[in-house]
Protein backbone atom coordinates (compact mmCIF):
# COMPACT_ATOMS: atom_id res chain seq x y z
CA UNK A 1 0.00 0.00 0.00
CA UNK A 2 0.98 3.61 -0.56
CA UNK A 3 -0.24 6.37 1.69
CA UNK A 4 -0.86 10.05 1.06
CA UNK A 5 -0.76 11.82 4.40
CA UNK A 6 -1.10 15.18 6.06
CA UNK A 7 0.82 16.03 9.21
CA UNK A 8 -0.05 19.06 11.31
CA UNK A 9 2.76 20.93 13.04
CA UNK A 10 1.85 21.43 16.68
CA UNK A 11 4.42 24.25 16.74
CA UNK A 12 3.02 26.56 14.06
CA UNK A 13 -0.06 24.76 12.62
CA UNK A 14 1.59 24.20 9.21
CA UNK A 15 0.20 21.33 7.17
CA UNK A 16 2.75 19.02 5.55
CA UNK A 17 1.58 16.69 2.77
CA UNK A 18 3.55 13.71 1.49
CA UNK A 19 3.35 10.06 0.47
CA UNK A 20 5.05 6.89 1.65
CA UNK A 21 4.77 3.13 1.48
CA UNK A 22 5.32 2.94 5.28
CA UNK A 23 3.25 5.60 7.03
CA UNK A 24 4.32 4.68 10.56
CA UNK A 25 8.02 4.84 9.70
CA UNK A 26 7.61 8.12 7.83
CA UNK A 27 5.77 9.65 10.79
CA UNK A 28 8.60 8.61 13.11
CA UNK A 29 11.20 10.08 10.72
CA UNK A 30 9.43 13.45 10.69
CA UNK A 31 9.00 13.55 14.47
CA UNK A 32 12.56 12.46 15.24
CA UNK A 33 14.08 15.24 13.10
CA UNK A 34 15.41 13.02 10.32
CA UNK A 35 13.62 15.08 7.65
CA UNK A 36 15.48 18.34 7.15
CA UNK A 37 12.53 20.27 5.70
CA UNK A 38 10.27 19.55 8.68
CA UNK A 39 12.78 19.32 11.51
CA UNK A 40 12.17 22.84 12.84
CA UNK A 41 8.38 22.43 12.96
CA UNK A 42 8.21 19.38 15.25
CA UNK A 43 6.24 17.83 16.82
CA UNK A 44 3.88 16.58 14.13
CA UNK A 45 0.45 15.02 14.41
CA UNK A 46 -1.08 12.76 11.76
CA UNK A 47 -4.39 14.39 10.84
CA UNK A 48 -5.25 12.71 7.52
CA UNK A 49 -4.31 9.84 5.25
CA UNK A 50 -5.52 7.94 2.21
CA UNK A 51 -4.38 4.48 1.05
CA UNK A 52 -3.68 3.46 -2.56
CA UNK A 53 -2.73 0.17 -4.19
CA UNK A 54 -0.63 1.87 -6.85
CA UNK A 55 2.30 4.22 -6.29
CA UNK A 56 1.46 6.42 -9.28
CA UNK A 57 -2.04 7.11 -7.90
CA UNK A 58 -0.61 8.11 -4.53
CA UNK A 59 1.88 10.47 -6.19
CA UNK A 60 -0.89 12.07 -8.27
CA UNK A 61 -3.02 12.66 -5.18
CA UNK A 62 -0.05 14.04 -3.23
CA UNK A 63 0.63 16.55 -6.00
CA UNK A 64 -3.06 17.52 -6.16
CA UNK A 65 -3.26 18.11 -2.41
CA UNK A 66 -0.11 20.22 -2.45
CA UNK A 67 -1.79 22.75 -4.75
CA UNK A 68 -2.95 25.81 -2.84
CA UNK A 69 -6.70 25.41 -3.43
CA UNK A 70 -6.75 21.70 -2.58
CA UNK A 71 -4.61 22.25 0.51
CA UNK A 72 -7.01 24.94 1.71
CA UNK A 73 -9.96 22.62 1.04
CA UNK A 74 -8.29 19.90 3.12
CA UNK A 75 -7.65 22.39 5.94
CA UNK A 76 -11.37 23.26 5.91
CA UNK A 77 -12.43 19.59 5.92
CA UNK A 78 -10.16 18.97 8.91
CA UNK A 79 -11.48 22.03 10.76
CA UNK A 80 -8.11 23.78 10.74
CA UNK A 81 -9.33 27.09 9.32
Amino acid sequence: MYYVYAFLSLTNKDLYIGYSHDLKQRFEEHNSGQVQSTKSKRPWKLVYYEAYNEKNLAIKQEMRLKRHAAKNELRERLGLV
